[in-house]
């Protein structure tokens, strides 16, 4: 086959030694615009398990890269004067001249053809390619010429960034963060040679603009770097070797390249992406050149096994464009983690730290365990300590997800919450025996507070006619019952929810018709504007006036009050979901012109003076919290931005907490689902508006929780689902985590030991294969 690769990069240059190894007929063909010992950048960064792929995929070039390499295990984190170190990493760093000159090298030994100076404009001047890569970087003018197959996504991000090298060596990878008077800088540091380290200058583009930098010479602002990391570098200089850069050219802007296809036929050979034409992977995460060479490894492996070259690239495409998306959405997370340091710089330096070792979400709690088993416990118990507790060297550290959280005079024995879940079971609002059963089993499971469903202030309120209410006295002490129950069995707490479903009431149970008006019997709906949630389908409500608010605000006091005799230690308004308050939040179901309407201010005006009276009326000292749709997933709805504002101004009205959902409010929502995919949006209110949060949605697993909750991302997480399948969810994860100082109640406890003992046994039972290929 004749091979042509347009770009001598890592991509270009490994796929073509790989496929000249793989079948020596090959004709192939590198061809680089640049000379052969020109590069540009610094070192470049694997992990060991890179390595490990690359020594599988051509063992001599991973010898000599390995012989190559700087390794280190250790990540530094240096803030306001103080330093934390975690170890265990698997880094290595190596020159990126090197790196190419050792590829250059053994293609060359193989037989591939290097053309150097050669800056190829387009791909037909080869009509006698059976393959064409476009390994031409991120600029590709392939990946432009044929933008309509390969749809690329190109999202430039926030930050000014300049790549530059020291002296300085560096024995661990650093992070250093400087506060100036015009913003934050952040430094990444890492050595790749015997004498030389790359180091990295960020800062977000305004930051960047207000310090001038945009308008200094190169030389002006490499001396401006070396005198606010002067501290970290001990007199070393910094280094550019961007000679053909003049001025502010040096400091760029990354972009995120997604592109929705990567093959594409020219008439007579298809041609392929590959590397940084394909994709990219911000450097903080390291994964750029990772990415590229195991694109060639990947796409060698589909040609050698398969019968022909189009099922090999619909094979190679498949296989890269998925494992690429995960390090890109990781890469994603890392990426706005950085471009929002001010948003963390505000938390311990311990804790900040630790937010920065799980920002992209791929490492968590349980994996730094495993990285660095000291420093998680050391850093265990400093999260402990702040919430009161002190071990005996007796007791096993206390997970994150295990330490109390107090909110005014309530105290949650740990941060796990049963998550308010409708279950359509009361007759004419009234909770009965199901409820109590559901409850109860759920706070003897060992949650440090259970939440009721939604619950109604009137029968119009209700989204179907078997959700719960409280608007009498019956139904009080049907709750008073569970809420007895609770309190006398159990050291959990019990929260009520009130809300009122507007335009989405008057419904059938899911079961019977998700969403589908009732047959018969429909009550007159409700919402900030006139409004049909599913178009020609649902009933449609129609606009509250003055008297409707003063009457529902009324309703929700009334509602207040009896919650409050019923003994629940902690109350949440719901004005999330497009629910009646949350019509009025939303631009996407507030059309209002009078002062309820227009102005994110003026549509919070009605859900605010609701909140205000009932906590006028909801004892002292309990607390209160809201939920809120952080966002709407729809373009021109509720958006993260907002959300922080929405926090803000339930904070001022009194709120201790913001409960943090999203969506439902538009059936045209296009969500973006994945693990924690919510848990965001709780982390830049808490962090932002600076309330406490709770974390929701997609949240499964103890590693989870004590990852959320040990990076300050939330305060509590709200366990939905699982807690459905499991009530004692919350006491399996810990036996599953290994902590045995967890309470059970008493009836129980015969269970613990024996559930602790046989977790141990299928651990060993599945470590025991890898044990025996090891001996």
């Amino acid at each position: 086959m004749n091979i042509v690769c347009i770009g001598g990069g890592p991509s270009g240059l490994y796929f073509a030694l790989l496929m000249k190894q793989q079948d020596p007929a090959h004709d192939i063909t590198v061809v680089e615009r640049n000379k052969p010992y020109d590069t540009f950048g610094w070192g470049v960064v694997f992990s060991d398990q890179t390595l490990g792929n690359l020594q599988l995929a051509d063992p001599q070039t991973a010898g000599e890269i390995l012989g190559a390499f700087n390794h280190w295990d250790d990540i530094e984190v240096n803030i306001r004067g103080h330093q934390v170190r975690s170890g265990g990493h698997g880094f290595c760093g190596i020159g990126r001249k090197r790196l190419l000159n050792i590829l250059q090298k053994r293609c060359e030994e193989l037989g591939v053809k290097l053309v150097f100076e050669t800056d190829v404009q387009d791909d037909t001047q080869y009509p006698d390619a059976d393959l064409i890569i476009a390994s031409d970087g991120l600029n590709s003018r392939i990946r432009t010429r044929y933008a309509d197959t390969y749809q690329p996504d190109i999202d430039v991000r926030k930050c000014r960034f300049v790549w530059l090298g020291t002296h300085k060596l560096f024995e661990a990878f650093t992070f250093a963060f400087e506060e100036t008077e015009w913003g934050w800088f952040q430094a990444h540091a890492y050595q790749f040679d015997g004498d030389t380290s790359t180091f990295i200058v960020e800062a977000p583009e305004v930051v960047w603009q207000k310090a001038g930098l945009d308008k200094m010479e190169k030389e002006e602002s490499i001396a401006f770097c070396e005198k606010l990391f002067a501290k970290y570098l001990g007199g070393h200089k910094l280094m550019s070797n961007a000679s053909h850069l003049r001025g502010s050219a040096q400091w760029i802007k990354f972009p995120r390249v997604v592109c929705k296809t990567w093959v594409h036929h020219n008439g007579k050979a298809p041609v392929v992406l590959m590397g940084d034409a394909a994709h990219t992977a911000h450097f903080s995460i390291g994964s750029g050149t990772k990415l590229a060479l195991e694109d060639s490894i990947e796409l060698a492996r589909c040609i050698g096994r398969s019968r022909t070259l189009g099922e090999a690239l619909q094979d190679y495409e498949a296989v890269r464009s998925v494992e690429v998306l995960k390090i890109q959405n990781a890469a994603r997370n890392s990426t706005e983690w950085f471009e929002n340091v001010a948003r963390y710089a505000h938390l311990p330096p311990e804790q900040f730290a630790y937010s920065l070792l799980t920002r992209s979400q791929r490492i968590s709690h349980e994996n730094l365990r495993v990285r660095d088993k000291a420093y998680v416990e050391e850093y265990e118990d400093w999260i402990a300590e702040r919430a009161g507790l002190h071990r005996s060297p007796f007791q096993h550290p206390v997970p994150p997800m295990f330490t109390p959280f107090k909110a005014r005079g309530i105290t949650l024995k740990n941060r796990i919450v049963v998550s308010p879940m409708a279950q359509y079971s009361c007759v004419d609002g009234m909770p009965a025996d199901y409820h109590l059963v559901h409850l109860g089993a759920r706070a003897m499971g060992g949650a440090g507070m259970v939440v009721a469903e939604m619950t109604c202030p009137t029968p119009e309120a209700r989204i179907t006619p078997g959700c719960p209410g409280l608007w009498s006295e019956a139904q009080r002490d049907a709750w008073k019952r569970i809420v007895d129950f609770v309190h006398s069995n159990t050291d959990a707490k019990i929260a009520m929810q009130l809300g009122h479903a507007g335009a989405k009431g008057s419904t059938r149970a899911p079961w019977d018709g998700e969403d589908q008006p009732l047959p018969e019997g429909n009550w007159p709906l409700i919402s900030a504007s006139p409004q049909q949630y599913i178009d020609g389908v649902s009933d449609w409500s129609r606009a509250m006036t003055r008297a409707d608010m003063d009457r529902v605000r009324d309703d929700f006091v009334r509602s207040t009050r009896l919650a409050a005799e019923a003994g629940f230690d902690w109350l949440e308004l719901h004005c999330a979901h497009g629910y009646l308050l949350s019509s009025f939040i939303s631009p996407l179901t507030n059309q209002r012109t009078d002062e309820y309407g227009g102005s994110l201010e003026n549509r919070l005006r009605n859900p605010l003076e609701v909140f205000k009276a009932m906590r006028a009326v909801w004892p002292e000292q309990l607390p209160m919290s809201v939920r809120i749709s952080a966002h709407d997933w729809v373009e021109g709805g509720i958006t993260p931005d907002d959300a922080v504002a929405i926090g803000k101004a339930f904070k001022a009205a009194g709120a201790d907490m913001i409960d943090c959902s999203s969506g439902q409010v538009s059936k045209q929502q296009q969500p973006v689902y994945g693990r924690m995919y919510q848990t965001p949006f709780a982390d830049r209110i808490r962090n932002e508006a600076g309330i406490p949060t709770i974390a929701v949605g997609a949240i499964s697993e103890a590693d989870h929780v004590n990852s959320i909750i040990a990076a300050g991302r939330a305060d509590l997480c709200a366990i939905a689902r699982p807690h459905l399948a499991n009530p004692a969810w919350a006491l399996l994860e810990a036996a599953k985590i290994g902590y045995m100082d967890v309470q059970w109640p008493k009836q129980y406890r015969a269970a613990k030991t024996q559930l602790e003992r046989n977790l141990e046994r299928e651990k060993a039972m599945a470590a025991a294969p890898i044990q025996e290929e090891k001996l």
